[in-house]
């Protein structure tokens, strides 16, 4: 059963498929921003060389890595997801960070099959250290 599909389905999908690609851009942002935005461009190279298990255990929040059923089972996802993924480029347009800077939005477009994707991924400060906890799929242009 893959329970990939069901618990993350195109969400998941979508934000692994921004992620690969060219460098995502970190110098513009200062202080807790680019501690976020520096968390995205982890994840994109950690998608781009395949490395699910980093994924895993450092760029998802551990509620995400929980309701897939724990590591070895987001692993298992998250490879079925990285099979399927093309050559994509991700840019970091904005940062919010709410008060305390315990939660982050960053708004990010994404190319691919030649059409742009805006993205918005939520992020959570877990153990001092920022983690992807959602990403909304907005219209493409």
């Amino acid at each position: 059963m893959h329970r990939a599909p069901a618990l993350l389905g195109l969400p998941l999908a979508a934000l692994l498929l921004a992620a690969c690609g060219n460098t995502t851009a970190t110098a513009s942002f200062k202080g807790e921003q680019h501690a976020v935005a520096q968390a995205i461009s982890n994840l994109q190279a950690h998608a781009t060389a395949g490395e699910q298990s980093k994924i895993c255990t450092n760029d998802l929040a551990s509620t995400i890595v929980t309701s897939l059923g724990g590591t070895k089972h987001c692993e298992t996802a998250i490879k079925d997801q990285l099979a399927e993924i093309n050559n994509l480029e991700v840019n970091i347009q904005t940062i919010h960070l709410a008060p305390h800077d315990t939660s982050a939005t960053a708004n990010t477009t994404s190319t691919y099959e030649g059409k742009i994707h805006p993205t918005t991924l939520t992020l959570t400060k877990e153990h001092g250290t920022w983690r992807i906890t959602g990403v909304q799929l907005g219209a493409k242009t």
